[in-house]
């Protein structure tokens, strides 16, 4: 075992070691977060049984150790949310998207299969279970028209966290006192899981969005939230991860992306349209 700060990454140990997580996960880390990945590093070292970034690094790259790749995925993963962010977004889905989506398939009673509803990455659940929340109290729909929601992420112990759905007071503060009551259960030290009927309502999957071959199980969604996570991508991946969703998407499905972020940075397949809540890109109508 080794502390946190002797495992002295050189400079040239630094630019190896963001170029094998790079190709490993799409994700891109440049000099200015250099302490940020040392100290991740560190956590990954103490973790494991080496006691230098020297055969640590020659462990993770060279043996089949599977939990070691995914222990520094969770590390070196950014997981900030809480539950009804940005939640003009989820306005757009339940004013026009989702009566878009409708009337595209056909209206309720005539359309095949459900609507699918995809987060990605979910995090520790806030979004998918937002979703579920919104569509449960405000969408008049939702007793006639079958419903999938699905969560998806690339960090394990989120994704765990996600399935318990246990959270802390900030992680609620915007959800109503009423919702709050119906469908969460007060479970000590100022926390709330929600309840066994809203995690039940949502699917959780282990996935790297720059993943093409992994990516592939996941089609015909009508709705996809990918927020706040482009960001991290450098121009290939963002490409890799954009063309990944527009495979996962229905043509002429919609893709709510973060405030900050733009698609028409990054690839022209999408189309974006202008709603009175703010920007969604679609997937063409007769894209095949």
């Amino acid at each position: 075992m080794t502390s946190a700060a002797a495992t002295g990454l050189s400079d040239a140990d630094f630019t190896r070691f963001c170029d094998y997580f790079y190709k490993r996960t799409g994700i891109h880390f440049t000099a200015s977060k250099r302490y940020f990945v040392d100290k991740r590093i560190d956590a990954c070292i103490r973790n494991s049984r080496y006691d230098t970034f020297a055969s640590w690094f020659a462990a993770l790259r060279t043996a089949d150790r599977g939990d070691m790749v995914q222990d520094l995925i969770n590390q070196l993963t950014v997981n900030e949310t809480y539950f009804l962010r940005e939640d003009y977004q989820f306005d757009a889905m339940l004013s026009t998207v989702l009566p878009n989506v409708l009337a595209a398939r056909g209206g309720v009673g005539r359309m095949t299969g459900p609507v699918k509803i995809l987060s990605l990455p979910c995090s520790t659940g806030e979004e998918p279970y937002s979703i579920a929340l919104r569509l449960l109290e405000e969408w008049d729909q939702i007793d006639h028209v079958d419903v999938e929601i699905h969560g998806a992420d690339i960090d394990s112990d989120v994704l765990a966290k996600a399935a318990h759905a246990s959270y802390g007071e900030r992680s609620v503060q915007r959800v109503p006192k009423t919702w709050l009551s119906k469908y969460f259960v007060a479970v000590g030290s100022g926390r709330y899981q929600v309840d066994e009927g809203i995690r039940s309502a949502v699917t959780l999957h282990r996935v790297n969005i720059c993943d093409t071959a992994s990516m592939r199980a996941f089609r015909d969604f009508d709705v996809v939230f990918c927020r706040n996570v482009l960001i991290y991508f450098d121009e290939l991946s963002s490409r890799r991860a954009a063309e990944n969703l527009y495979g996962a998407m229905r043509p002429g499905g919609y893709l709510f992306l973060g405030h900050s972020e733009s698609m028409s940075r990054i690839s022209p397949i999408f189309t974006p349209t202008r709603l009175p809540e703010g920007l969604v890109y679609q997937r063409p109508s007769g894209a095949k």
